[in-house]
Formats: structure tokens, C-alpha cells, sequence
């Protein structure tokens, strides 16, 4: 599923490639993955405006336009961005292309129509209507603000990370990765945490967040740059610890797999 980093990654193509682009039609492909909105409705916010500008809040893109019009872009499980020239093939499982007036487009592609394409009138209506959390990597979050969630919550560390509500952008992936980083085991509750480990915690969430984006490494997006260290590579029923070559163990509870070294992070709760 695409997390912070996958958005990231699509939010700096669009700004890459389409920011001050005019968009000349908007083709809903699949009119199910609209929200609260119809393909005629979208077309006339969107045919003649310009791509002002280009938002990431967790895991949701937000596409700004001239006209107070904001296109809100949800992933869903394995969904993604492509920019595309003239004389590429449409890519498979593309639900809406906005063509520019050269011919360019960009595709929003969803193999299990899971996502969901929103028209809102800010950013901020869609962040308050689906109560998100501050973005992980927001200036205001830092780590006593990551110390009051975590103390309050009886749940498990990782369940605490993953809740969007709480922290916007991280998923099961990199939840893991994180947790691994910091030698946390995921089951430990949250409010079992002392404050040295919270700042630990916090420092590595940060840095691993920071590090994916800059090495082009997402939970959808994994690639060779993935950095040496990294527990993603190894999430996989054979994998082992990158530190200490332990057999990964792999926790399967709720429908998700959660993959941790035994040895880096014993709990001790």
C-alpha cells in the first residue's frame, strides 16, 4: 500500500513535470473511484485550469488549481502516478488522465479501484472531514508530541504509528521499518515507552522517512536503491536480519503481517 514516501515521490513528479501545466480534459476512465463528485462535474472544475500547485498530507495528494478547486487523490492498496508523453501507451488500470494542452498527460492508475478521486474546496476540508493526524514529517510534530500519543494509548506501539488519526503517512511497511530501525519490538504497548526510547523512536521515524524519499524507495516503489541496513528487503517468509542475519520472524494478526528481528528487538514488556 502506498505510504508516505510512495506520495511523496508522486508529489514531486507532479511538480516535476505538470506544475503551471493548463489541463486541456479531464477523462474519468472509472467513474467508481469518484467521491462526492460526478465526470461532468470534475471536467468543468478542472478543463482550462492551471496546475497551480502540488500537496501531500500522509498519504493523500492533493492537486491544487486556479479556480479554488482541489483534486484530492487517495491510493488506496497498490495505486500510483504516471507521467506520460505522446506516443507512450496508456498504462494499464489508469481510472483518470488530465491531458495537457501539448499532449502530455498524467495517469492516476489503480489495479483494485481501492483509491478514491476527491474535488474539495481545500485541503484543509479533506484533512478535517477524514480527521487526519499531523504528517509525519510535519515541523509541529516532534517528540514530545509523539511522548502524549504514545502515553495515553494502550495499544501496541505499531498500531499507534499506523493510526492515521494520530500520525498521517505511515503504514504497515514502514511502520515495520521504522520499529526495526529504532530496535522496538511492534507488539510493546505504546504507553510502555520511556522517554529515551520516544525520542529514539521519534529520530528514526524521521530518518527513515526522510532516507526512503531520497533514495526513490517507497512501500510500492521498492527499488535497488533501497538503503544497506534497510529491513525492507527482507520482509519475505526467508528473510533475515540486515544487522545480525537472525531469521526474520513474521506476526500475522488482523489480515496484516507484521516482520521484526527477535534478537534487535526483544520485548521486554
Amino acid at each position: 500500500m502506498p505510504e508516505l514516501p510512495d506520495i511523496e515521490l508522486f508529489r514531486q513528479l507532479v511538480e516535476r513535470h505538470c506544475r503551471g501545466r493548463i489541463i486541456a480534459k479531464a477523462t474519468v476512465l472509472d467513474p467508481g473511484i469518484l467521491r462526492d463528485t460526478s465526470p461532468s462535474a470534475l471536467q468543468h472544475s478542472l478543463v482550462g485550469s492551471r496546475l497551480m500547485a502540488c500537496r501531500r498530507h500522509g498519504k493523500i495528494l492533493f492537486i491544487e488549481v486556479n479556480g479554488s478547486a482541489v483534486l484530492a487523490m487517495h491510493f488506496g492498496t497498490n495505486g500510483s502516478l504516471r507521467y506520460v508523453v505522446p506516443n507512450q501507451s496508456e498504462p494499464p488500470y489508469t481510472r483518470l488522465r488530465l491531458d495537457f494542452t501539448d499532449g502530455d498527460h498524467l495517469a492516476y492508475i489503480n489495479p483494485r479501484r481501492i483509491g478514491r478521486v476527491v474535488l474539495a474546496r481545500s485541503v484543509e476540508a479533506i484533512i478535517d472531514r477524514d480527521g487526519l493526524g499531523p504528517d509525519a514529517l510535519d515541523p509541529s510534530l516532534d517528540a514530545e508530541a509523539l511522548a502524549g500519543l504514545l502515553g495515553k494509548r494502550a495499544q501496541s506501539v505499531k498500531a499507534v504509528l499506523m493510526d492515521q488519526t494520530l500520525i498521517a503517512g505511515i503504514g504497515n511497511i514502514f511502520a515495520d521499518e521504522i520499529l526495526f530501525q529504532a530496535k522496538v519490538h511492534p507488539n510493546l504497548r505504546a504507553s510502555s515507552l520511556n522517554a529515551a526510547t520516544i525520542r529514539c523512536l521519534f529520530q528514526t521515524m524521521r530518518s527513515v522517512l526522510r532516507t526512503a524519499i531520497e533514495r526513490g524507495v517507497g512501500a510500492e516503489v521498492s527499488t535497488t536503491q533501497t538503503p544497506k541496513g534497510f529491513l525492507l528487503p527482507e520482509r519475505h517468509s526467508r528473510g533475515r536480519c540486515p544487522r545480525c542475519r537472525t531469521p526474520i520472524q513474521a506476526d500475522k494478526r488482523g489480515g496484516r503481517t507484521t516482520y521484526y528481528c527477535p534478537a534487535c528487538q526483544p520485548k521486554n514488556d
